[in-house]
């Protein structure tokens, strides 16, 4: 069965959920969906290092992919997720073919790239071999850019170009924020979204994108988006609670 990496690569649509939650037992019960993967908000929700641990732990234990959103591009937040276990890596805010390979340098081991340790859970806890982990870890680790900024949509042609990204990541509500816009339908908004696609097809990076209405799918799957991240735990509890109130209320 091919991994998250490759379904990727070979442009199958990926459907998956944000986590905000700091929770095993709300991963857990995500891990029984036939959703493709969860990603864990570290970027915008209370997720140390212990709670990243816990989730990834009964994710894997689930049987499903789970990508973290660390809060920062950093060599410490990346390793720690990827050592935890982490199918891959979000990361916000890469706005330069520069910070885009600083970020698939420190996914990776090599010259430069990731620490190495056998005795984390990626590793197997000591029960691989280190060329085993080295083959493993290349195989399966995957590594997104998220587009959030005007000035990643100005170098967008040079930050898809850079070699061992797995996807563009779109975040559309940002770039809202960003150009002042009050509607994620603004021109400028959706011509930088489609800048975004343009780019991936161009230099074969699969893309993936939020958003806030699944009716907009078709959409953006016909100009070349694969990855959808929808919706997260906490949207799930408050629309199951509406629904509730009014399938009783009437």
């Amino acid at each position: 069965m091919s991994g998250l990496k490759q379904r990727l690569a070979a442009g199958e649509p990926i459907v998956g959920t944000f986590v905000k939650t700091p929770s095993p037992i709300v991963v857990e019960v995500l891990a029984l969906t036939d959703l493709d993967c969860l990603c864990l908000d570290a970027e915008h929700a209370p997720f140390d290092r212990i709670a990243i641990d816990g989730c990834i732990m009964a994710a894997r234990a689930g049987g499903m992919d789970v990508l973290v959103r660390v809060p920062a591009v950093t060599p410490d937040h990346v390793l720690n997720a990827l050592d935890c276990g982490a199918t891959g890596i979000v990361a916000p805010h890469i706005r330069s073919a520069e910070e885009a390979a600083a970020l698939v340098a420190m996914s990776r081991y090599g010259h430069g790239g990731r620490g190495y340790a056998g005795s984390s859970r990626g590793a197997g806890y000591t029960t691989r071999t280190m060329a085993a982990h080295l083959a493993a870890s290349a195989e399966r680790t995957v590594v997104i850019a998220q587009i959030e900024d005007p000035g990643a949509i100005d170098a967008i042609d040079a930050i898809a170009a850079v070699p061992g990204l797995d996807a563009l990541f779109v975040g559309r509500v940002d770039l809202t924020v960003a150009y002042g816009a009050e509607t994620q339908d603004d021109p400028r908004v959706v011509a930088a979204v489609e800048a975004v696609c343009a780019a991936g097809q161009r230099h074969g990076v699969p893309v993936g994108m939020f958003l806030a209405r699944t009716a907009d799918i078709p959409q953006w799957r016909a100009r070349g988006a694969t990855l959808f991240l929808l919706g997260s735990d906490h949207g799930f509890m408050l629309a199951g609670a509406g629904a509730l109130v009014v399938a009783a209320r009437g």
